[in-house]
């Protein structure tokens, strides 16, 4: 990759509920379906959509078992998952540091990255 490729985004956890859904399972060892699915708001469908192309990819990881007599399924992002999680946002940062200094470079200003600093200035 040179200067002026852009960084490589993940196809695969591009998509926002599926961002969403790998950088909340980032956050935990482990996590019931029905967490996942209130978390993210969607269906269950969508919940069992998502995490079998997550799954495919090797990001997450599926668990069955039971809670008393009632099945329960728990979800875990996987090692590959939490790698590729963090070289898409190292992906997202690059952009936007390129942007940053792309418009450094043409006379227009930095914006504040932290519109609150201005009030201590």
């Amino acid at each position: 990759m040179n200067d002026t490729d852009p960084p490589a985004l993940d196809a695969t956890i591009h998509h926002p509920t599926r961002l969403t859904m790998t950088a909340f399972l980032a956050g935990c060892a482990e996590a019931e379906f029905a967490t996942v699915r209130d978390y993210c708001e969607i269906s269950d469908a969508s919940v069992s959509r998502i995490v079998t192309a997550l799954e495919q990819a090797g990001y997450v990881h599926v668990r069955k078992g039971y809670l008393g007599r009632r099945p329960r399924t728990w979800l875990s992002l996987t090692p590959q998952g939490r790698a590729a999680l963090d070289r898409h946002l190292a992906a997202l940062q690059a952009l936007a540091t390129t942007a940053r200094q792309a418009g450094t470079r043409t006379g227009q200003p930095d914006p504040d990255p932290d519109p609150a600093a201005a009030h201590h200035r």
